[in-house]
């Protein structure tokens, strides 16, 4: 490090009021708090890499946005309609994070929600079947326990009847009258529910009874074909299940799948896609049908075929400039002269290049919520004014220094880093040229590390 590194130490701060990190984790109570402040630690220090829970304890600069699609949709139009938003933001930009952080508003909201990764070898968008695979195995409600694992549409479908057992059970009845209440529901309710595939309704009902019934044999296949797995059909006719899941109806299925999760009792889904392609090297023809999936979702965004969801697709810039052009209708429905605000509500694109705070402000915050996250996670004490300072020298450091969105990613794993050094080895306030030679080093070690997914950006 520098000499400057032994700047003098600013006066401590005196706070009187707990941070909003430190609100959300004496939430948790006293032995979850550090469990998930070391997840996040982990997360950002090991590859700068948004932390797939408790993101919103570290996230500041979108919150305008977050506060739009909470008033204007998951509390008014998602409960009578739907919506479809484009979000747009570099790689290293924030859309990953941006995700994470909608999909536990969804949560908050009694939402299905599912995060799915696209990608041209796993999961392309322009294969239907294994969109629909993806999102039948990721969509699921938020878990019971922190760092429990989202298990899927048959998990979510089993917990939403225990549910409902457990509710008649509460009410006063026999186990016998409450198998038999949930059972009435399905037939009378749940049957009955406008679904474009009667298949994909009566595996919906097939496998719930399987569930009450304890037919594991019956619910195993059904399971099976819910996840968009090959099962011959001879295996589930008895329920009424008569067509195979396939690419070319692969898109039906997954409206089948929202209409069917507001007929089992969720407020609605929320389906949120990351495009992990960094390049966007797609063929003419598979780029023509992303082109035409899109712009028939935002069709169907219109009517009742998508009820009560929110689709949201996370693109790089380059998606506007160099697919959407192509493609003039789906051009008409994506352009906007505004990015979504307080002001236009109504607007389709999220641009996470127009966030909240100046580039150097964001980073601040964002280091001030890491020392109370620290401070929780690894049971110290810091001095908050020394700190504090610290912070925003590496935050100027990481955007004079790196000009491109990466530096979030940059300045996340840098200052976790240096927290742990300051409670190692003693605390110090940086001067402007200590701060840069930590940042040069933290970047030399971010690119070379084998770590770092180029694709999850914070």
């Amino acid at each position: 490090m520098s000499d400057d590194q032994g700047a003098q130490t600013p006066p401590t701060n005196q706070t009187s009021s707990p941070s909003p990190v430190e609100r959300m984790l004496n939430n948790m109570g006293a032995d979850l708090a550090p469990m998930v402040g070391r997840h996040v630690l982990a997360r950002l220090g090991e590859g700068g890499q948004p932390p797939e829970f408790g993101v919103r304890l570290i996230n500041v600069g979108n919150e305008s946005y977050l506060k739009v699609l909470e008033e204007e949709y998951f509390e008014d139009l998602l409960k009578f309609g739907s919506s479809f938003k484009l979000v747009q933001g570099y790689f290293g930009g924030g859309k990953t994070h941006f995700l994470y952080c909608v999909r536990e508003l969804a949560w908050e909201h009694d939402f299905a929600t599912a995060v799915v990764e696209l990608s041209p070898t796993e999961c392309p968008y322009d294969d239907s079947l294994k969109v629909y695979r993806a999102v039948a195995r990721r969509v699921g409600r938020q878990p019971i326990k922190p760092f429990d694992a989202v298990l899927g549409l048959p998990a979510l479908l089993r917990e939403l009847i225990d549910e409902r057992l457990m509710s008649a059970r509460a009410a006063g009845h026999s186990e016998v009258d409450a198998r038999l209440d949930v059972e009435r529901w399905l037939q009378t309710t749940v049957s009955r529910a406008p679904c474009e595939s009667s298949s994909y309704r009566q595996a919906v009902v097939g496998f719930a009874m399987a569930h009450l019934e304890r037919d594991w044999r019956l619910g195993s296949r059904l399971e099976a074909w819910l996840l968009g797995e090959a099962v011959p059909l001879g295996e589930v006719r008895s329920v009424g299940v008569y067509e195979t899941m396939e690419r070319s109806n692969g898109f039906t299925m997954l409206r089948c799948l929202t209409q069917m999760m507001v007929a089992v009792g969720m407020a609605g889904t929320a389906l949120l896609f990351d495009e992990v392609d960094r390049t966007l090297s797609v063929s003419a023809r598979r780029s023509q049908v992303i082109g035409d999936n899109l712009r028939q979702v935002i069709d169907l965004c219109g009517r009742h075929q998508l009820p009560h969801t929110l689709f949201m697709y996370a693109v790089p810039p380059e998606f506007m400039r160099n697919v959407v052009p192509d493609y003039p209708a789906l051009y008409q429905r994506l352009k906007s002269p505004v990015p979504l605000s307080t002001r236009s509500p109504q607007a389709v694109l999220i641009d996470l290049e127009k966030l909240d705070l100046a580039p150097e402000e964001l980073l601040t915050r964002l280091g001030e919520r890491l020392i109370d996250l620290f401070e929780v996670a690894r049971r110290a004490k810091l001095d908050r004014a020394v700190q504090s300072h610290n912070a925003r020298e590496i935050a100027r450091a990481c955007v004079d220094a790196y000009f491109e969105v990466n530096h979030r990613r940059l300045f996340a794993k840098t200052w976790v880093d240096f927290l742990f050094h300051q409670k190692a080895d003693g605390e110090v306030a940086l001067g402007p040229g200590a701060a840069v030679d930590i940042v040069l080093t933290g970047y030399d070690a971010l690119i070379n590390s084998p770590a770092v997914d180029d694709f999850a950006d914070f």
